[in-house]
């Protein structure tokens, strides 16, 4: 069984406990046993800093995702900036090349800036649905949902989810 590639987006302004979440689940959690192979990717090039003041320095960049079999925006730093191209482009190449695209919390709004969750189910922060439907009408938003799967785009709802998803991600490619 070959081991599933995770390229998780780290962005300026980012919240360390949001990416904790997918970096903890997807890293080496059980020992001696590799389940996924795990790469924090920059959304920028250069160093990047969290919402606290600590910095991250990626050999990675938004590049990188084009090998990824699971593709992870864990959150976003403000809902009224879209994406770089470049991110968007890297997002939507990334699932036209078939990898799971997920976007945790309000990393939802990555993907429908990206027009990827046009026509389809997603879930989101309930605090931020009602600025969400108003941005994207065209995303069916289920606001039940802990987490959606929709044909490899799999968004969450709050910051607890984002933990339910990725475990539902763990299970999908290696079982309970």
């Amino acid at each position: 069984m070959s081991i599933p590639s995770v390229a998780v987006v780290a962005y300026e302004d980012f919240s360390p406990y949001h990416l904790s979440v997918p970096c903890i689940i997807f890293g080496d959690v059980l020992p001696g046993q590799t389940l996924f192979s795990l790469k924090v990717c920059s959304a920028t090039s250069g160093p990047i800093h969290t919402i606290h003041g600590l910095t991250l320095n990626s050999p990675f960049g938004a590049a990188d995702l084009a090998d990824a079999d699971i593709v992870v925006v864990p959150g976003w730093h403000d809902t009224s900036v879209p994406p770089s191209p470049e991110l968007v482009n890297a997002l939507r190449a990334a699932y036209a090349r078939g990898a799971q695209v997920v976007g945790l919390c309000l990393g939802t709004f990555v993907l429908a800036y990206a027009g990827l969750l046009e026509g389809r189910r997603a879930a989101t922060h309930w605090e931020f649905e009602e600025d969400f439907v108003s941005r994207f009408p065209q995303v069916n938003l289920d606001t039940y949902a802990l987490y959606v799967d929709d044909d490899r785009l799999i968004t969450s709802a709050g910051t607890a989810a984002g933990v339910d998803c990725c475990l539902y991600l763990v299970r999908q490619h290696h079982g309970s």
